[in-house]
């Protein structure tokens, strides 16, 4: 080969290996092959972390459902085994800037969710890895999808206590794709009181029209609005919901979700938000419905200031209800509404 054509093979090598560093693969559908619904089995060790081989086994479904055209989803747990009932939900959402995946974790008993998993596909291969504490101990978790096939796939979860240098198999789980009936789960026992019908009146599709105060806490009074359809599905029998919203307007374009959970020990909501643009998830809001009234709030940061939030829902009437947002930065003696919202049953 001659000087000129290998330094030509050279330039074309540098050229490819820039499209490779500026150009990282798009994992966007990752999950793609995960919707529908499932018949599972799960082994899960009583134990883990104190020596014991003790497993026990579960049986039922999982069912999974996209969002965001796929660029997030939910999926439903229903086990039981000898050593009970297992209800629990996974959200899973989509970092565009990362190109990575993040996914958290509640169950039917408390409605919390766990600190988010973090990680990505490669070679057929998911690996997603978060810190916890288990037993008071601060432990690493790493959860692995694999042997993946158009029926069939396979899920590991692990615990490490050496910074990952070894890992600990504490739940395996192995699904087959369901084809007709599905095999039946034992239902959950009924909560009590009302509050856990809270939403009921949320179920299904409406218009939206949503007025955003452009700069909060500044004095500003400069809003502008939005326009679109917000839909809202019941899981667990309404012990939890999933809304979604797909706004436009002047501003540009809004594409959102509000996963909710209730608590059946303390009797309250916790609102989860995460927006496409950053497929991130904040803090949850939590509060209760008193009076055909719901309250939530939270604390977070807004331009680096840590800021009281609070989200009002009003007015309910079976075809239309009212939504306000507002913050505050003088621990809630006063409030600035920024968001208002209007729906309208479809």
């Amino acid at each position: 080969m001659t000087k000129k054509a290998t330094l030509l093979v050279l330039f074309l090598a540098l050229i490819s290996w820039g499209r490779t560093v500026a150009d990282p693969r798009d994992g966007q559908h990752d999950f793609d092959f995960q919707f529908g619904t499932w018949r599972v089995h799960v082994q899960r060790l009583v134990h883990p972390l104190s020596g014991s081989r003790t497993w026990v086994t579960y049986d039922g479904t999982h069912v999974v459902s996209k969002v965001w055209n796929g660029r997030a989803n939910i999926g439903v747990l229903e086990i039981d085994g000898a050593a009970g009932h297992i209800e629990g939900q996974s959200l899973r959402l989509y970092n565009p800037q990362s190109r990575q995946w993040s996914f958290t974790f509640a169950q039917s008993s408390d409605g919390l969710m766990g600190p988010p998993m973090i990680g990505e596909f490669s070679g057929g291969r998911g690996e997603f890895y978060n810190q916890d504490t288990f037993d008071g101990r601060a432990v690493f978790v790493r959860n692995i999808t694999s042997d993946i096939t158009p029926t069939s796939y396979r899920d590991e979860y692990a615990f490490s206590t050496d910074g990952g240098r070894t890992w600990e198999t504490n739940w395996i789980a192995t699904f087959t794709r369901a084809s007709g009936a599905t095999p039946s789960v034992a239902p959950p026992p009924p909560a009590t009181g009302l509050q856990q019908h809270g939403f009921d009146f949320e179920f299904g599709a409406w218009k939206m029209h949503m007025k955003q105060l452009l700069h909060p806490l500044t004095g500003s009074h400069s809003w502008t609005t939005y326009d679109g359809p917000s839909v809202v599905r019941k899981l667990w029998n309404g012990r939890s919901n999933l809304g979604e919203i797909d706004l436009s307007g002047p501003g540009g374009h809004i594409q959102g979700l509000s996963l909710r959970l209730y608590d059946p020990q303390s009797h309250q909501w916790y609102l989860n938000f995460a927006n496409a643009e950053t497929g991130t998830m904040g803090p949850p809001t939590i509060g209760e419905f008193k009076n055909g009234r719901g309250e939530f709030y939270d604390q977070e940061t807004y331009a680096g200031r840590a800021i009281f939030v609070r989200f009002i829902m009003s007015d309910m009437t079976g075809r239309t209800f009212h939504f306000e947002q507002a913050f505050s930065a003088d621990g809630g003696r006063t409030w600035e509404t920024n968001w208002i919202a209007d729906f309208t049953r479809v």
